[in-house]
């Protein structure tokens, strides 16, 4: 089954990920440590077929943010430390459970990013990249 694509907060939740150090290479892909610590997903990538135990990937079959960052860290899709460390310490778990909205989040994120010097006009064209090249790749769970 192919995955679609991800909410585009994915891509902003990935890029914290790798700044956060919460992403890190293993022989089959990825273990990705959550933004509260509390949980690890693992992440094998062969070709375009991918498997991830994160809920976006499982439940909502969208290629979630654990995918994503692996696939970043791996040279598969764009990477930029200068977005990256403008996320870098965001609470994700607890914005999204506080708002259960990922437009509010995505507001508080690129307000976040702003102070950090990183315009939000310029990094919503970097997940717009992210996300044209995603749509290449056609990954199947």
């Amino acid at each position: 089954m192919e995955l679609k694509l991800p909410p585009r907060i994915k891509v902003l939740e990935a890029l914290g990920a790798i700044a956060d150090g919460r992403v890190e290479k293993t022989e089959e892909g990825c273990k990705v440590v959550s933004s509260e610590r509390d949980k690890q997903y693992e992440v094998k990538i062969k070709g375009q077929v991918v498997y991830s135990d994160d809920n976006g990937t499982r439940f909502r079959g969208y290629i979630g943010y654990p995918i994503i960052s692996c696939l970043m860290l791996n040279g598969a899709l764009p990477f930029d430390d200068k977005y990256a460390n403008a996320l870098k310490g965001i609470p994700w778990k607890r914005l999204n459970e506080e708002y259960k909205n990922y437009a509010r989040v995505e507001e508080i994120v690129f307000k976040v990013s702003e102070e950090r010097g990183v315009k939000r006009e310029e990094l919503e064209k970097f997940v717009d990249h992210v996300m044209n090249k995603l749509k290449t790749l056609h990954l199947r769970h």
